[in-house]
This record gives structure tokens, sequence and C-alpha cells, in this order.
């Protein structure tokens, strides 16, 4: 077992491309881990800065600019708006949620480039662009389509194929073609600047050997890599909307997306920093050794973050490596791929100012905690996982309100009928309050370690396992008979599923924040569900006679997707 320590951690969830409004997979691929991740530290009293933003730049952007008739600017603004309200709806804990198109961005994109410059990892060379005669222009990688040449999969885009996660170069496609004009590109020589991983190779092979951290699937893509032999990256494009490399000569060039787009990460801390008035903070998260910088992505990503973005990093001297990447498996629909173009697939939209959930071509009434938590329950930790409707309805009604829900409100509604909403008085435990006692201390310890380790589905199910032994208990106990026939045991049960309920709440703040917020409010007790210390989970902090909330109610509603159009 690792041993567990108050450290400094820097958490970051990838920043996703507004060249579209988000979608259930990005949720649970970055934003949604992420964010249980840091709650928990927050739980466990660390010193924690959860930082994130929207990704502006690329040909991604200016594909989706054109496609819809507004600037990369308009385009960027629109969605940046959107994607960081439905983040908020989520309750996305983000210390600071920024835009990799801000000046802080800009200004410590161009110091981290000036370094690698300096320090002879930024190299020149010629390269064959996809140039279409018909638009008359160089054409962005994602400007141009074809067929992968590793796996077949169609349509590939010349920077990335979605299907087999293969990085690539327009020219690498099988029969490519333009995406303006549908017409085939030819290829003209261009010179640009490039970051030379090969001086890298080494040290990131150390990096990923050494990294005890790193779980399978993120060590072996990275490997695999490494394995083919690195090759020089190019980092700038003939694009207008980005980053303007500051070098004679590429001037009109603006840097590759994935370069300054990580960069991001450190931008967006610094922004925190001014915002706490202390310009400084954010060096003690990138500088100091003893930080623990942990990314949280889908596979995609993978190979940006364990390879290019650990060079940059290495490249520069100072900044920290990465704790850990850790990289989540992609999420279907009903057993296919989401696709917006499909409209295929559960999205997040704004209407009128309010987060709305889109299933295919109807609107569902789902709250973000009942779609946090089922997605909670299927993150695609070590294989893909598929957002099925009858498993949705089955984990929410069956799992957070038939096992958790349902005990909550049994209990109060118990109190608030028969004891005027005061807790009542008890004497001593017997061996069943003493073990189950026992077991949510152990509990505790077990979810700890499943956190450190990154395993937040154990984590959750480990929760409702002790969700469940503390129903079983009160119904075993079965205090609406122990009230006429033995009072001492109804008051001792109640008073210990009080106490218990209070353990609950804290337990799934992680997950349903706001309905264990709801909890501690009908529990009556003082601050926030979200600033209680871990440790206290196994103590017996609500006393006798302490009186509940007036507005004892379920905490859920059930799910029939006989209603949803499917």
């Amino acid at each position: 077992m690792r041993s567990i320590s108050k450290n400094k951690w820097l958490i970051t969830a990838a920043l996703p491309y507004v060249n579209n409004i988000p979608h259930i997979g990005v949720v649970i691929g970055s934003h949604l881990p992420a964010d249980i991740f840091v709650r928990y530290l927050r739980l466990f009293k660390e010193d924690v800065i959860f930082v994130g933003g929207t990704d502006e730049h690329g040909s991604p952007i200016e594909v989706a600019a054109y496609k819809a008739g507004k600037s990369p600017k308009e385009l960027t603004d629109q969605l940046h708006s959107i994607h960081k309200q439905v983040y908020e709806w989520l309750s996305i804990s983000y210390d600071n949620f920024s835009r990799t198109s801000n000046l802080t961005n800009h200004l410590t994109t161009n110091e981290i480039f000036t370094s690698l410059f300096e320090k002879g990892y930024i190299i020149k060379k010629k390269m064959l662009l996809p140039f279409c005669s018909t638009d008359k222009m160089f054409l962005p990688d994602r400007w141009v389509e074809g067929t992968c040449p590793k796996c077949s999969y169609t349509p590939a885009r010349g920077d990335q194929c979605d299907n087999c996660t293969q990085l690539l170069d327009p020219k690498d496609l099988v029969n490519p073609y333009c995406i303006i004009c549908k017409n085939p590109p030819c290829f003209k020589e261009e010179e640009h600047l490039f970051i030379d991983l090969p001086q890298f190779q080494e040290r990131l092979k150390k990096w990923i050997d050494d990294n005890i951290t790193l779980k399978e699937n993120v060590r072996n893509l990275a490997l695999g890599w490494l394995k083919e032999g690195l090759q020089p990256r190019c980092i700038t494009r003939d694009l207008t909307w980005g980053i303007h490399v500051p070098l004679q000569g590429f001037e009109n060039k603006v840097f590759y997306v994935w370069f300054d787009a990580p960069i991001g990460y450190i931008s967006s801390t610094k922004e925190w920093a001014q915002a706490i008035h202390d310009p400084e903070a954010w060096k003690k998260y990138w500088l100091d050794p003893h930080s623990k910088i942990v990314h949280f992505l889908g596979k995609d990503n993978i190979p940006f973050h364990t390879i290019i973005w650990p060079s940059i990093l290495l490249g520069t001297g100072k900044y920290n490596l990465p704790y850990t990447v850790i990289g989540y498996e992609f999420l279907n629909y009903r057993g296919e791929k989401i696709s917006k173009s499909r409209n295929w697939g559960i999205f997040l939209e704004v209407v009128d100012h309010v987060v709305k959930i889109k299933l295919e071509n109807n609107y569902i009434d789902v709250d973000s905690d009942r779609l946090r938590f089922y997605l909670a329950r299927i993150l695609p930790e070590s294989r893909d996982s598929n957002f099925s409707l009858d498993d949705f309805e089955s984990r929410i009604n069956n799992d957070l309100i038939g096992n958790f829900g349902n005990f909550a409100y049994r209990v109060l509604n118990f109190i608030e009928r028969k004891f005027d909403r005061k807790i009542p008085e008890y004497d001593n435990f017997q061996e069943m309050e003493i073990q189950l006692l026992k077991r949510v201390s152990e509990v505790k310890e077990e979810i700890k370690q499943y956190v450190y380790e990154f395993s937040l589905k154990d984590s959750l199910s480990k929760t409702l396992e002790l969700s469940d032994e503390c129903n079983k208990y009160f119904q075993t106990k079965k205090p609406w008979k122990t009230l006429i026939s033995d009072r001492t045991d109804c008051q001792r049960t109640l008073y210990l599923t009080s106490n218990l309920l209070r353990s609950l709440a804290i337990l799934f703040s992680p997950f349903i924040p706001n309905s264990s917020q709801e909890l501690w409010k009908q529990l009556n007790l003082k601050g926030t569900v979200h600033l209680q210390t871990f440790d206290t989970i196994d103590k017996l902090e609500i006393k006798p006679g302490h009186v509940l909330g007036e507005q004892i109610h379920p905490l859920f509603k059930k799910i029939d997707v006989a209603t949803f159009s499917h």
C-alpha cells in the first residue's frame, strides 16, 4: 500500500476544444473524475488547486468557425460561455476555469518557446504540406481528411485518427481530400519549426519506467511511442487564429494547438494566483519538486501528455513533470460511438440560459447529481464503457435511491414524526452497533487508499456497500416496532443511524455534491458538507437533543426511461 501523506497537488482536466457543445464523453473522460478526486483531497485536508479551461486555438476552431459562418473569436466567446455554464451546472469545482486565448497564456507560451529555442530544442525543417489549388491556401491538418494508414478508419483527420489514436500528418492519409471543396490537395514545401523530441527520448523513457503511478493503459501507449522511436514534431501552423510565433521569419505562423494548449494549465494557475492576490503562489505547484501534478484526460490525449508535454517541460529545465497521467477509455452510447454530426449520444446544451440534457432529439429532466452518479458508476477506468438508458434507470433507482436515498428518508422521517425532529438519547452500544462503527472506520481507510490509487469507481462502490450495510442495520433493528416494545433500543438505533447519515453525506459528497449538501441541511448541521474533515466520518458528531431541519423530504426522484424518446 502506498503511504498517505500531505502534499501540494495541482489537478487538471483536459482542456476541451470549444468547437462544439460538450457531450457526456467529455465529462466522463476528464472533468468529472478530476472533480471527484479534488473533492476527496479537500476532505483529506490536502493542499490542492484544480485548474482547467477551454482550448481555443488551432484548426478545429477555424474549421468550426468556417462552417458556422463566424470568426474564431465569435465562436470561442460563445462556446466558452456554454462550456463554463455546463461545468458549473455539473458542480465541477474549478479554482480557475480559463481560456487559452487569454493574454496570460500568450505570454507564457512565448516565454516557454523562447527558452526551448535558446536551449537548442527547436529546429527548422522543410516539410510537404497540403495545398488546395481550388481554395488557394495551405490546409491546416484538420482541414484534410482521409483513410487512416494504420487501421483503415474513415474519416481520419490529418492530425490524428480517432479510432486507433495514432498521430498523423496529412501526407500519411490514404486518399486525402480538402474538407472545404472535397478535392484532393497537392503538397508543397514550406519551412516550419519543430520540437526535437529525439533529444528527450531517454529522459522520457526513464520518467515512464520509474513512475509507479502510471496505469497500464497509459504506460503501454507511451512506451509504444518510444519503442517506435521519437521524431521531431512540428509546432507551427499556417493559420491566422492562434498565438503568433515570436521568431523572425515565422511571424505569419501560429503555434500548433498542442504546443500552447497544455501550457494553458500553467497559465490558468497563474490567473488563480493573481485572483487570490498572491502572484507568486503558482510557483509552489509548478516549480516545487514536492508538488504533485495530475492530469485527467481521455485516452486519445495520452500521447500528448506523456510524450510532447513532458518534453516541453523537460526542455525548460524548471517545471515539474506530471506526478501521473490518468487516461480514461471511451464512453459509448447504446453501444456506438458518440457523434455530434450524427446527433447520436447525450449532449449538454444551454437553452435560454438554462443547461439541458439533450438525448438525441429530446430534452430530458435529470438533475446534475443523478447524471454525475451514473457516470461515476461507469467510469471507463480500464476499458470502454457504455451509457445504456436501462442501466441508467436501474442504477439510479436501485443503487442511489433504493440503497442510499430511501435509507436517509426513512431515518429522518421517522425521527421527525416520532421524536419531534430531536435526536434521541441512547445508552451503551451493543455488539451490532460496535461492529457497524468498526466497519465505518475500515471503509474510511479503504476509500482513502482507493482515492490515492485513482480507483474512483472502487471508492464509490465501497461507499454504496457501507450504505447498504447501514440500510440493513436499520431494517434489522425495526425501530417502528421497538418504539413500542423496546424504546431504549429504538432510540439507540435512531441515534446511530442519524450519525451514519452524517458519515454518508460526507462519503457521497465527491460524487453527488448537491444532494449531499441537501442531506447536510436536513440534518441541520453547521457549515457545508464539502468543508468537513474526512477522518471524522467514524466519529459520533451529532449529539442527543440535536434538532433536525424543518423540511424533511426524499433526496431523489426515480427515473423512468419510458418517458424518454429512444
